[in-house]
């Protein structure tokens, strides 16, 4: 396969910055985009991100602009890293100036809280051609994504042809990429994942120990499972790297921003004060309101999420939530998916 001659990263913060570095080498041209001024004239002027993945140093083939229209010109694969919430305006914002052929990758991790919609399904509202655009969700830390270290991802396709398109550009032995027909899957886990982590972060700031937090992943991947089955999922999907693999890095990592924002939200920041300091986009917090919102939709049992969105967005007390979770009456483990699936996932 011929490495494309440009290829257009959009959203230069530090998941978009790492991914910048994977792809420069495989391609002709790399053109990221963002809004803010200094971080293009850094990435222009010093091949180096200012603000974010300070340490990475950018190829020669990579240059930046804050004009969207001559990012995507002539590009012959978009990546789209901009978070959840803005990734409707800015893919319509694209659209128009990007050829209808052009695969898309979407990096975001979320659900429109206003139609449920999951990332791949948001950027193809907007962007058209639904087949062509693919998704990669998984354990993959841009802090260490940009130092080599190995990690693996899946990206979520609706053909092996396109799943072959992005490894080429993305894939190497230090980022494996391994291919899912199952997008509906790959993106409901890439969301939930983070509202699990936020739990996981209040439990850790109210010093309840590594027993709680391990309660809170595995009964959190339950929840999971049973959202993504509701929406048509495949329920091995949460088992693999998309749902427990960056289920546990995303729990446990003090790299983890929805981890680190639930110790800091014990401790009185508010998420205002957290973005600012950190200058990350906590995405768990806009998808605890979705994920609620969803799964009353569905009609799925979700204990965890509910109680993550009355503390955020409710002000509920922390202890009230954990008392209420502690008093309900235990189930089957794998309950909420039909007896084939539960086979699948516990075989």
């Amino acid at each position: 396969m011929a490495p494309p001659s440009k290829v257009a990263v959009i959203g230069l913060g530090s998941w978009g910055t790492a991914i910048a570095s994977l792809a420069a080498p495989h391609v002709g041209e790399l053109c990221g985009w963002d809004y803010l001024e200094d971080v293009v004239e850094g990435v222009n002027l010093q091949h180096k991100n200012p603000s974010y993945a300070t340490g990475c140093v950018l190829p020669d083939n990579v240059h930046a602009t804050c004009d969207l229209a001559e990012a995507v010109r002539d590009a012959e694969a978009v990546l789209v890293a901009t978070p959840s919430t803005y990734l409707r305006s800015t893919c319509a914002r694209f659209a128009p100036f990007l050829d209808p052929c052009v695969p898309v990758l979407v990096l975001a991790k979320g659900i429109e809280r206003e139609t449920g919609l999951l990332v791949h399904q948001v950027a193809a509202d907007e962007l058209g051609g639904e087949e062509r655009v693919a998704l990669i969700s998984g354990p993959n830390h841009s802090e260490e994504v940009v130092l080599g270290l190995p990690a693996a991802t899946v990206c979520g396709a609706a053909s092996d042809e396109l799943v072959r398109v992005f490894r080429s550009i993305l894939g190497s032995e230090r980022f494996r990429i391994y291919g899912s027909r199952d997008r509906i899957g790959v993106a409901a886990c890439g969301a939930l994942k983070n509202v699990v982590a936020i739990a996981c972060g209040i439990a850790s700031g109210m010093g309840l120990g590594d027993n709680t937090i391990a309660v809170l992943m595995t009964r959190g991947l339950a929840e999971m499972t049973r959202i993504a089955y509701a929406l048509g999922a495949e329920p091995l999907t949460c088992m693999g790297l998309a749902g427990m693999g960056d289920l546990v890095a995303t729990c446990n990592s003090p790299h983890s921003r929805n981890r680190t924002f639930g110790q800091a939200f014990v401790a009185g920041e508010t998420l205002a004060d957290y973005q600012a300091r950190t200058s990350m986009v906590v995405e768990g917090y806009p998808a605890a309101a979705s994920a609620h919102d969803l799964a009353n939709r569905l009609g799925v049992e979700a204990p965890l999420v509910d109680g993550v969105y009355r503390v955020l967005y409710e002000d509920s007390p922390l202890d009230k939530e954990v008392a209420d979770l502690l008093s309900r009456e235990p189930r089957t483990e794998f309950y909420g998916i039909d007896d084939d699936a539960r086979r699948e996932t516990e075989g």
